[in-house]
């Protein structure tokens, strides 16, 4: 099998060309890499928190204002059952109740007619949900536990379950949602994983202003906009006697501190196509525009159309930001929301809408900012370490096998390159345990030809040909390279899976290291070798013993 045809020649030296090629733009300079075409400019690695710098963010879910949301939705889901509402158009007659209300962790009230108490709690028990089992052979949960108290109280209660399940995705979901506003900063290769049962950890490489990047990932954003009942005096304020159905709500607002609210909302942030910051055409103060979707659109319309001259407010994470008067109906599907805002606070705003909202708001835990002169630091070590161990490496191969060494060592440096290439077309984050991990490939790389050259001496001492010994040497040697680089590469896999960032980049620059290894390893220096040897004629082989 030392024999290769031309279209093997040529799929050998192509792929290791284009992992050179790939290879290449990261040995641009940042000063002269402008110059380039943008695809070459794309092609360089990115480099991670540890190498460049930048911010560093560890954050959790208020899991008390995420359970508050859920218990008011009960209320609200509750009291549409009660009324008789039914998806899909279909009305059952109402029940009359009483002292509907949240009590911390669960929903309660009383039915006004004690006759109607198997009635209303039939209609409680329809809000009871299946959850998914947790594991393999798990029974599923129910959402929620619906009781009957001696008193005549009915207790809707979210089960643990549901609770567990309702932050996993909550927690999932913020973290597209934080993906969503880091990527409008402009930033490649953001870390953005899970923590935990609650906390979120983001790095961002390259970015220095942890103020803004706070402002911009906190927030939940909750969007929504509700008819103005009244301005509130200060008399609500302080007693809080407010009609049903209705909230008092702090203001930005010039013309009053407090406003009375309706409870639903007229539409939310979900009823948003777009949201960007523009330049108010009357005052030429920042503002921020938005355009609704084609069902916001339909909503927005009719709800203007209806109220004309009564303001409504705009709310955002509990506050209202503006309450503008509806003066005329609104049909275009467009508007624009004022404010004291700056150009840049305008900017973060349109952002937060355009990226979606946080189901509870993230708290900072711990926040760092890494100095770019620390990256160079680590850097520059990991250069010297690298180029160490494969100085090191390449002298002991070249003294241990004489001329085959010359083709390992080769066959090492195109392996560099290609897992520098990989890394570069593949836009992954080098990080300092990365580095760790390429200077543990050049070893592992010579380790397969070391057990492929001293199978070659074994055949050559047992007496065989140049040839023969040759290509006994390269295939009794491949099934145990494989055992190994398998094994290794499943440890790599639950690395990278189990991993946080550091540990994930050494896993992806090992596993990448595993197939240019095994390919540079096995495939080119046999090439090479074949190559020798038909240019040679040679009908022995020196190999230093």
């Amino acid at each position: 099998m030392l024999h290769f045809s031309k279209g093997k020649t040529f799929f050998i030296w192509g792929i290791a060309l284009l992992g050179i090629l790939c290879a290449l733009p990261n040995l641009i300079s940042e000063k002269n890499l402008s110059s380039y075409p943008q695809f070459v400019q794309q092609m360089r690695l990115n480099l991670g928190l540890d190498l460049r710098g930048g911010s560093h963010l560890l954050m959790q879910m208020d899991k008390k204002i995420l359970i508050e949301k859920q218990m008011k939705a009960l209320r609200a889901s509750v009291r549409s059952v009660l009324r008789g509402k039914r998806d899909g158009g279909a009305k059952e007659g109402a029940i009359r109740y009483k002292n509907l209300a949240v009590k911390k962790d669960r929903v309660e009230f009383r039915p006004s007619d004690p006759a109607k108490m198997d009635t209303a709690l039939t209609r409680a028990k329809t809000l009871i949900q299946t959850l998914p089992p947790a594991s393999f052979g798990a029974a599923p949960a129910n959402t929620l536990e619906v009781t009957k108290t001696d008193d005549g109280r009915i207790v809707l209660k979210p089960t643990t379950e549901f609770i567990t399940d309702k932050i996993s995705t909550s927690i999932n979901s913020a973290i597209e949602v934080v993906r969503r506003r880091v990527d409008e900063l402009g930033t490649t290769e953001p870390s953005i994983q899970r923590q935990g049962e609650d906390r979120i950890l983001l790095q961002v490489p390259g970015y220095d202003d942890p103020e803004k990047l706070k402002a911009l990932v906190k927030k939940a954003a909750v969007l929504s906009f509700h008819l103005v009942v009244r301005p509130a005096t200060i008399q609500d304020v302080s007693e809080g006697i407010l009609e049903p159905g209705t909230s008092i709500m702090p203001s930005k607002d010039q013309y009053s501190s407090h406003y009375i609210i309706e409870d639903d909302p007229l539409l939310t942030g979900a009823d948003l196509a777009n949201a960007q910051q523009a330049l108010s055409n009357q005052t030429r103060k920042p503002v921020v525009t938005f355009r609704l979707n084609s069902r916001g659109a339909v909503r927005f319309g009719e709800v203007t159309t209806n109220n004309v001259g009564r303001p409504f407010a705009i709310v955002l994470d509990g506050e209202i930001i503006s309450a503008p008067t509806i003066n005329e109906p609104i049909t275009g599907g467009s508007g624009e929301i004022s404010g004291n805002f700056t150009v840049s606070s305008a900017d973060t705003l349109a952002v937060l809408l355009r990226s979606g909202s946080l189901e509870a708001p993230l708290t900072i835990l711990e926040e760092r900012t890494v100095d770019a002169s620390l990256g160079a630091d680590s850097i520059a070590a990991g250069k010297i370490a690298a180029i160490i161990g494969l100085i090191g490496v390449l002298i002991f191969i070249l003294i241990a096998y004489g001329q085959f060494g010359i083709y390992a060592n080769i066959a090492l440096l195109i392996n560099i390159a290609m897992i520098f290439g990989a890394l570069s077309l593949l836009q992954a984050t080098l990080t300092l345990p990365g580095i760790a991990g390429i200077v543990l490939t050049m070893g592992m790389a010579v380790d397969a030809n070391v057990l492929i050259f001293e199978r070659i001496r074994e055949e050559l001492r047992a007496g065989k040909s140049a040839i023969n010994a040759i290509e006994s040497g390269y295939s009794r040697a491949l099934g145990t390279i494989l055992d190994a680089n398998i094994t290794t590469f499943l440890a790599a896999i639950i690395l990278f899976m189990l991993g946080s960032g550091p540990v994930s980049g050494f896993a992806v620059t090992l596993s990448i290291g595993i197939f240019t290894s095994v390919f540079t390893a096995f495939v080119l220096t046999r090439w090479l070798i074949s190559w020798w040897l038909r240019s040679q004629r040679s009908k022995t082989v020196e190999v230093p013993i």
